[in-house]
């Protein structure tokens, strides 16, 4: 198919991302953690070829509307930044209270400085 690679670089397929409760564990178990003032990331090596993310956000943030607002946002930084983000981890973001009021460019920077320094 001309222009598949194209389309893959800007979807979010099911292998970049987090879906078991045993890999979430896994990351909080044996990974470190990195915080900023709108996110905390835990990060742990996972071996594989691209890195794969979770997302996690407390009730205390919102109620349904608000929690799948951030989730949505924070799902489109990753999906449009995939690549730029250091392959070979498993990273979970928290994000804190203040995510939920942020400018979406002011969200993305904040994260992408999180999760491009993983591996330091």
């Amino acid at each position: 198919m001309p222009g598949a690679a194209g389309n893959e670089r800007m979807t979010f397929p099911r292998e970049a991302r987090l879906v078991r409760r045993g890999d979430f564990d896994a990351v909080y178990r044996a990974g470190k953690r990195r915080s900023s003032s709108h996110f905390t990331v835990f990060f742990r090596a996972n071996e594989l070829p691209q890195s794969r993310f979770g997302v996690s956000i407390k009730k205390a943030l919102g109620g349904a509307v608000v929690r799948n607002r951030i989730r949505r946002r924070l799902r489109e930084i990753v999906r449009c930044h995939r690549r730029e983000i250091p392959a070979g981890w498993d990273m979970v973001i928290h994000p804190k209270s203040t995510a939920a009021k942020m400018p979406f460019a002011a969200l993305a920077g904040d994260l992408l400085r999180l999760l491009q320094n993983a591996e330091k």
